[in-house]
């Protein structure tokens, strides 16, 4: 599923890139070279790296 539109971004790449990067979903999105445009998946990413983390802990 397509997580970010503007930026095309995948959720497996969200969801890999949150366990290899700290920081809020913003700092994900530049570990994978990309920044945030209309802003609109925010959200939805901040949820995702959370579940990837606690499921990680």
């Amino acid at each position: 599923m397509i997580i970010c539109i503007c930026n095309a971004v995948r959720e497996g790449d969200l969801r890999a890139a949150a366990r290899s990067c700290s920081g809020d979903a913003e700092a994900v999105y530049r570990c994978m070279g990309v920044e945030p445009q209309c802003r609109q998946c925010l959200d939805e990413a901040a949820d995702i790296c959370m579940e990837e983390r606690a499921c990680a802990a």
